[in-house]
């Protein structure tokens, strides 16, 4: 699977109420909450997202509460992966668990950059800046997970 689109930068720490202010938590509507995806961090974000676009940030991404509703609102907003330096592990966990694809990196990547991220090789590359970086691979199982489109698709489909 490879994820490939421009990249939305942001700084260290983002915590989930960030990625989904809890004044927005009174629906579970994946929809509703992706329009509210980032608001207090970037009230611009759905102007500036395109369909497939990437999150790239830096250390301790979805830190915070252990809510699903942060990767969900993240990923129904039309992002294909998010890469950070470090993630917290629950939002890790979370993201796996609703198919959205995430990424360790230390690869510079600023805000605008053209990134394309190959899940099943290992490999990220910034596109803008001709740099690359690896990682490993996601294994078959957490692949099936991702192409399914979540933890419980899997199941439902009987591909777990």
């Amino acid at each position: 699977m490879i994820c490939q689109g421009k990249a939305l930068r942001y700084g260290n720490h983002v915590d989930t109420d960030v990625i989904i202010p809890a004044r927005y938590l009174n629906t579970s509507d994946p929809k509703e909450l992706a329009a509210h995806c980032m608001a207090d961090i970037d009230p611009e974000f759905s102007q500036r997202l395109n369909p497939g676009d990437i999150i790239a940030a830096g250390y301790n991404f979805g830190c915070g509460s252990s809510r699903e509703h942060a990767p969900l609102a993240i990923k129904t907003s039309g992002v294909s992966c998010v890469i950070a330096k470090s993630f917290a592990r629950i939002f890790y966990r979370n993201s796996i668990n609703i198919g959205l694809p995430i990424v360790v990196s230390d690869l510079d990547i600023q805000d605008g950059d053209q990134v394309s991220v190959d899940l099943n090789a290992g490999v990220l590359r910034n596109l803008t800046q001709g740099t690359e970086d690896t990682f490993p691979p996601f294994s078959p199982f957490l692949q099936e997970i991702i192409a399914s489109g979540g933890l419980m698709k899997s199941l439902e489909d009987g591909k777990l």
